[in-house]
């Protein structure tokens, strides 16, 4: 028999046996049992008070993402529960293991819509991997051991408990025993030896390979043979958003990004190859443009995780179900030694084009006002390339993507399937807090930063030294270039007045410096990354800064908008 202990006390008993050392929450009347015993746990947890509770799990997502372990939350019932259900859909489709803990009424009051009672079993089920109700105190540490295992195996995901009032405080006995199997929650075997077979065939019979790589190589942790892969094939590669940092922005068999404002090489060569090996990516719409014209000549191969994943959007000639790193690994076994040289060589023609028709005029500019991308090129150039870089949504993050530079894995954190605006600040704030040693830089727009900017308190509150570029142009600035582009420029509610972020920032203690003209960004940068505390750079950028190259969506991935008015055509 185990320790006598309260269900409060197994639950954080349970969650050092996790490793856990740092929550982030938010207090109420539903868990004040658990903040109580938290009371004496301050030596080995770290409680992280955030201002609102959608910070709590974006700067868990942050925690996660940036260390590969799950963040950790707990808030109250009622309207603390409702106000994670943003990020939990946001972590489900990105992939992020977090585990959510929600207070919850009596037992004797579920149903009654008591005061904070909501169902939360009935809203999260469909947008989590699982959710549970623990109802009693000896259900507490197997719900716990059962929530890290599915979280954090397979594709991983958000798990709910839902902590009634009667499980907290009854007594148990503790006994903490770590889940490694559940018979209704099957993860994949090792891949299927005629599928790796028929896969290698397609690849060392191709003339023109290619690789799209996701956030699948991150979570697997297959960066390496990745690598290995495409050097003994000689396959150039292209990344998804998420999939950003998974290789060096200068490994040599990189190409950019793919997708809607993906380099022009990624998405030409995508049209053009013969063989799609996409590895760890589901397909996105963003990626894909119209699905039934994405890569028209090639035969594809799918290798991911998530059965369902595969064949949903794109027909595949290959199927692998498995673990990235163990079938890239096996696939590098199979493979012959292969060059594919004038493939390759054309990402450098399409490059040139896009340096010279896009990057050139967006990162240097000589006159006008700053420009977005060159803000951003400026952080990459100064911080070495070694910084985690955070966005919130919109064109700050498109930007952010395109013009950071990384020379480690685990370094861009943004928002992907669900495109949460006010993701951004509390991510990064997660993020510094798990990866204290490394830089943290947010970029952010004056829409998504007002949506979130409470949590400036959290960063007063604990000293998180996070560095945030305010890219701030007073507008909405996504939804006004589409607006601009296809709606005739009717600019309907995305022109926006903004405070004096010099006072708000003075009233949170944060160091802040304002730029508006170029010949001042580089010596703001410089303060920035050099302060050892949490900076605010505001930028005031071009109010009407464009992003490109843009794929429209809906339209083929080589139909592609160089500016307002210019497609680019592949030989022109």
């Amino acid at each position: 028999m185990g320790q006598r202990l309260t269900g409060a006390e197994i639950l954080l008993e349970s969650l050092l046996a996790e490793g856990v050392d740092t929550v982030f929450g938010y207090p109420g009347g539903s868990i004040i049992t658990v903040y109580d015993k938290m009371y004496g746990y301050s030596d080995r947890l770290r409680h992280i008070l955030v201002r609102h509770e959608q910070g709590a799990i974006h700067a868990a997502q942050g925690y996660a993402r940036a260390t590969s372990r799950p963040g950790v939350v707990i808030v109250t019932s009622g309207p603390g529960a409702t106000n994670v259900i943003t990020g939990v859909a946001d972590a489900m489709v990105d992939s992020t293991p977090v585990i959510v803990i929600t207070g919850q009424v009596g037992n004797a009051m579920l149903g009654t819509d008591a005061f904070q009672e909501t169902d939360v079993v009935g809203m999260t089920g469909p947008i989590d991997k699982w959710t549970f109700q623990i109802r009693r105190p000896e259900d507490v540490a197997p719900a716990v051991a059962k929530a890290f295992h599915i979280a954090s195996t397979g594709r991983p995901g958000p798990v709910v408990l839902d902590f009634t009032r009667d499980a907290q405080v009854g007594l148990a006995d503790f006994e903490y025993h770590p889940c490694t199997h559940i018979r209704s929650y099957s993860l994949p075997a090792p891949a299927d030896e005629a599928a790796i077979e028929a896969a290698a065939k397609l690849i060392d019979d191709a003339e023109r390979p290619f690789v799209v790589f996701g956030q699948g190589v991150v979570l697997s942790h297959a960066e390496e043979q990745l690598k290995a892969f495409l050097k003994k094939g000689g396959i150039p590669a292209a990344s998804t958003m998420l999939g950003l940092s998974a290789l060096p922005s200068d490994f040599p068999y990189y190409v950019g990004m793919a997708g809607m404002h993906g380099n022009i090489a990624s998405n030409m060569m995508t049209q053009q190859c013969d063989v799609l090996i996409a590895v760890g990516m589901r397909f996105s719409d963003r990626v894909t443009g119209n699905p039934f014209t994405y890569a028209p000549k090639a035969k594809v191969i799918h290798i991911d995780v998530d059965r369902t994943e595969i064949g949903k959007i794109i027909p595949v000639a290959v199927g692998i179900l498995g673990d990235a790193a163990e079938v890239l690994g096996r696939l590098t076994e199979r493979i012959r030694f292969s060059f594919h040289d004038e493939w390759a060589a054309l990402a450098r023609r399409y490059d040139r084009v896009e340096e010279e028709r896009v990057a050139i005029p967006e990162t240097r500019p000589q006159e006008g006002p700053v420009n977005m991308g060159e803000v951003v090129a400026k952080v990459a150039e100064l911080s070495g390339r070694k910084a985690i870089i955070v966005t919130d949504v919109g064109q700050n993050q498109l930007m952010g993507a395109r013009y950071s530079r990384f020379a480690q894995t685990r370094s861009f954190i943004t928002s992907g399937g669900l495109g949460t605006m006010g993701f951004g600040l509390p991510a990064a704030i997660g993020a510094k807090t798990g990866a204290p040693d490394r830089q943290v830089c947010v970029f952010v727009g004056d829409g998504g930063i007002q949506m979130t900017i409470q949590e400036f308190g959290t960063i007063m509150q604990e000293g998180t030294a996070v560095k945030i570029v305010l890219l701030n142009n007073n507008w909405l600035g996504n939804v006004r270039q589409w607006q601009e582009l296809f709606y005739g420029k009717r600019y309907s509610q995305t022109h926006m007045l903004n405070p004096d972020y010099s006072l708000i920032a003075k009233a949170y203690g944060i160091r802040y410096r304002c730029v508006e003209d170029r010949a001042e960004l580089e010596d703001a940068v410089r303060e920035m990354l050099d302060a050892d505390e949490a900076f605010l750079l505001d930028v005031h950028v071009r109010q009407e800064g464009m992003v490109y190259p843009m794929v429209p969506g809906g339209r083929r991935m080589d139909e592609i908008l160089l500016n307002n008015e210019e497609w680019y055509r592949d030989g022109e």
